[in-house]
Parts: C-alpha cells; structure tokens; sequence
C-alpha cells in the first residue's frame, strides 16, 4: 500500500472549471479515497503517480490513497468490495461486469486505442493476415483472447491455437509463429531479444477495425450518484497528472521508478520509457476526429459490446448511458 497524505483534513484552494462555467476558489476539505490500478507499478499508469507525488489530487480536493494493485490482487475486485473508491479495467472486461448485473460505471475512458497486438517473425513468411493460415498463434487466457479470436473469424483463419504465458520465450524460440504483445510491453521485449523493429510484423488489431480501447477510470454507480463532483475531480486531475507526465517524461520516469522500487518489482528504466512514450501515443489523440482525453466514444463501446456479445461472452448489452458517466469537461488536445 502507497503513502498517503499525512494530513486527513486540510484545506486547498479549488479551482473549478465545470458546469457554472469560470474559475472561482473555495475553501473545502479534503476528500479521502482510494485508487487501485489493474497491475503493479509501472509506466502504464504514471499519469496517477505523477498527480499525487505532485499534489495534483490535493488541488482538485482529494486526499488519495494508492493501493498497489498486481496479480494477486484485482482491481475490480477491490472496487466490488468497497476496498478502493476508483479503480482501472479494461472496458471489455467492465462491459461483462457490467453485462453480469455489477453496477460499475466508466467515469473516463484513458487508454482509448487498443495496446493489444499479434507480432510475427517476417522470416517466418507472415505479412499479411492470410498468411497465418495453418501457423501455429500463441494467445493469453480470458479477456485477452477476445480480439485475436475476432481477428481470426474476421479472416476466416484456420490456425492452432497455443497458450501462451506472460513470456516471450517461445516465441523467441519459434514454438509459436504468431505471439500476442502488448505494445507497450510484450513487444519491446523481443526487440530487446535482439530482433530488429525491420524483421518483424505487427498487427495492431485498431488497424483492423477492432479497436477495443483499454484501461478506464471506473467507480461504482453508487459512489458516483451519491457524489458526481468526486468523480470529476478524480478524473480531471489524473488527466493533468498524465499531461504533466508527458510533458515531463524524466520526472515521471523518476516516480515510476521509485513506486517500483518500492513495491520491489523489477526495473528497467529504458523498459519504462519506452512504456511511457506508448502511453502517450495510446492516450493522446492522434487528431480533431478523435476524442478530448477521457472520453468514450458510444460506437466504439457498441462495438466492443457487439463482439462480446456475438463471441457469446455476454447475452445482453448494457444501455450506455447507464454505464458511461462522462467525467471531462475539458482536456488538451
């Protein structure tokens, strides 16, 4: 469990830009919550260090709490049992929650293009889907095999199936021609193996009109219409707090290293950058047809709710205005 602030009531000066419309100060105390993210500490999720190492959270009224997330320990789990107030999913595994009868809501949509890929060897001969026909692809269990399956059926490919683990190795080893990567991740690693970017394919399942966007902000419906204006100030402070990271890659480096370090997870700072510059493409929009940072857009929940609910993992799909709460008012561009 993080640090939290020494201080549980103490008074800031708020500036709100919401709905009345201007800045204007109050004088509140703080609100104490908690945050839990969906792994260990890492530069995935810099932008919500970087707010509280530099009292971002306190700005906007919040006294936080970080709680370490990693594999033993489920961010939504923590969130269902009231251990923490806010927590990071993936939006297809908050759609099935949800679809189940769990009243979450996504309060902000960060990561809104897909970091999930298939990577191939070009000395293998695959370069283009078709190309995959009969090979051997390594896919990750549950929610992760969600895309590549649909990738595969968008394709009529025929190919065998072999679980893959969180290791690259067989890959590396030709055991499986195809492997599933996270961009930020999975895919640095083999070019850290000493493959060149040049001898490799990637299929990036957003290239191929399957963008399922990735980590969100979510908190319980309860939580957020007993206190709309928590949820906000959540929100809009970890999307300073990833602005200032980005802006500010060397210092944010050095936060995530120390979390790390802290929660003794293996280090590498050229590992960590190379994860915080994917962030930052993953989180930014690309252009003025993309959507202000935060911001879910309802074809591309319709269309992850679709592919949940055509791939059987869900019978009905949640209305979306019950399950996004949209959060941002304003963000940079």
């Amino acid at each position: 469990m993080m640090r939290r602030c020494a201080l549980v009531f103490c008074f800031a000066i708020l500036f709100f830009g919401y709905a009345a419309g201007g800045a204007h100060a109050q004088t509140v105390p703080l609100k104490t919550v908690s945050f839990i993210p969906q792994w260990s500490p890492q530069a995935q999720f810099a932008g919500y260090y970087v707010a509280y190492e530099k009292g971002i959270y306190e700005k906007h009224g919040i006294d936080l709490e970080i709680i370490q997330g990693g594999p033993n320990r489920s961010s939504f789990d923590a969130l269902k049992n009231g251990e923490a107030t806010f927590a990071t999913i993936w939006l297809a595994d908050a759609i099935q929650k949800r679809a189940r009868g769990v009243r979450i809501v996504n309060i902000a949509q960060i990561v809104q293009r897909s970091a999930l890929m298939l990577v191939t060897k070009k000395a293998s001969g695959i370069n283009k889907p078709a190309d995959m026909n009969g090979k051997k692809v390594g896919l990750w269990g549950a929610d992760f095999q969600i895309q590549p399956r649909a990738f595969l059926k968008k394709y009529n490919l025929n190919v065998k199936i072999i679980p893959q683990s969180h290791s690259v190795n067989l890959f590396l080893r030709d055991g499986v021609q195809v492997a599933s990567a996270m961009w930020y991740n999975e895919y640095h690693t083999i070019i850290n193996a000493g493959l060149n970017p040049e001898e490799l394919t990637a299929f990036f399942f957003y290239e191929h009109e399957l963008n399922f966007p990735e980590d969100g902000i979510y908190t319980t419906e309860r939580i957020f219409n007993n206190d709309p204006g928590l949820s906000k100030a959540f929100v809009m402070a970890s999307v300073e707090g990833w602005l200032y990271a980005f802006k500010h890659p060397d210092e944010a480096l050095g936060i995530v290293l120390k979390y790390m370090s802290d929660a003794k997870v293996p280090a590498s700072k050229v590992h960590q950058k190379w994860m915080l510059e994917r962030m930052k493409d993953l989180i930014l929009p690309r252009n003025d047809k993309d959507p202000l940072i935060g911001v879910l857009k309802e074809e591309e929940f319709a269309q992850v709710a679709g592919e949940l609910q055509s791939g059987g993992y869900i019978k009905d799909i949640p209305a979306f205005t019950s399950f996004y709460k949209q959060s941002v008012d304003h963000a940079e561009k």
